[in-house]
């Protein structure tokens, strides 16, 4: 990396939520129940679906790895906001803050695959369901999942390096709980045009082209519905997409909203609160999602629940 980065910028300091020690605290133990759950939430659904023999379909499967992405995502940002809600050292190191960008990165761009596998898992399973094992086979399974982290690591590496290539003069605050792009690109006194255009790039393909592949999913989703005669039927196949949909909804709605626009419009204060909610919130909450609107999933948290008695 340039030598220019290291010698002015060793440490970035990040700001938070500007409050007062009280509303700190209070911003502190409510982070620390949203984290708590969405460990226990995701480490809960993993559990159940390794267990329960019930659960090992290709849907499960998928969910499983979804739930194993929001427990590392989770991680790799809660504690560091936990953190600087209590103690007055808010500084990140560089190579701290290089880490902690590569592999949010990752695991998000990650997740926006993985998403876009399990809209055609659904296709699937709707259109064709007496293929639908041999169709989404554990070897197809497995090479998607496989190409969600391979494609989303790989594109983690190239705007991570681009990003901590551009020269940070001297200002290293950074409003916000964490290093994320937009702040960080505030701070870079020369953001060339070969760093927007490989910004835009990455946007294409992690977040773009699989924001594309799933409404037209859904697009052959509905009409497979349709073709079914009875409402009962129709209702029961949209009610596994349901989960799916409500999932990608807030997921991909947080993240275009803060990556799809220029870098001029960027307003710091309220981005915190959206970058808060897809980093920190939905990970807490995709584990109840596919959870409670899911009669499989609560009738083996049911026997689990109750072998643990009996025992």
């Amino acid at each position: 990396m340039d030598e220019k980065n290291f010698s002015n910028v060793k440490e970035f300091i990040l700001l938070g939520f500007m409050a007062d020690l009280w509303l700190q605290r209070v911003l502190f133990f409510i982070f620390l129940i949203i984290y708590t759950v969405s460990l226990v939430g995701n480490i809960t659904l993993i559990s159940l679906i390794c267990v329960e023999s019930r659960l090992h379909t290709p849907m499960y499967f998928f969910i499983g790895n979804l739930s194993f992405l929001d427990l590392w995502y989770s991680s790799v940002y809660a504690p560091k906001i936990l953190l600087i809600c209590i103690s007055e050292d808010k500084s990140i190191s560089f190579a701290g803050c290089l880490a902690q960008f590569f592999f949010s990165a990752g695991l998000a761009y990650s997740e926006c695959y993985l998403l876009a596998a399990m809209a055609y898992d659904r296709y699937v399973a709707i259109s064709n369901p007496l293929l639908y094992s041999q169709v989404m086979s554990s070897r197809l399974c497995a090479s998607l999942v496989a190409a969600s982290y391979l494609g989303g690591f790989l594109n983690s590496i190239l705007i991570t390096s681009e990003t901590f290539t551009l020269s940070f003069c001297g200002n290293n605050v950074i409003d916000d709980f964490f290093c994320d792009l937009p702040p960080l690109v505030k701070l870079a006194c020369d953001v060339k045009e070969s760093y927007q255009a490989a910004l835009y790039f990455i946007l294409a393909s992690n977040v773009v082209i699989p924001t594309v592949l799933i409404p037209a999913s859904y697009l052959f989703i509905v009409a497979a519905i349709l073709r079914i005669r009875s409402t009962q039927g129709r209702l029961k196949a949209f009610s596994t997409c349901a989960s799916h949909l409500t999932a990608v909804t807030l997921y991909y709605g947080s993240i275009l909203f803060i990556y799809s626009r220029p870098s001029t419009s960027y307003a710091l204060e309220r981005d915190k609160v959206v970058s808060v909610f897809y980093t920190v919130v939905i990970p807490m909450l995709n584990p109840l999602i596919y959870s409670l609107r899911n009669k499989d999933v609560k009738d083996a948290l049911r026997k689990m629940v109750d072998r643990a008695k009996c025992s």
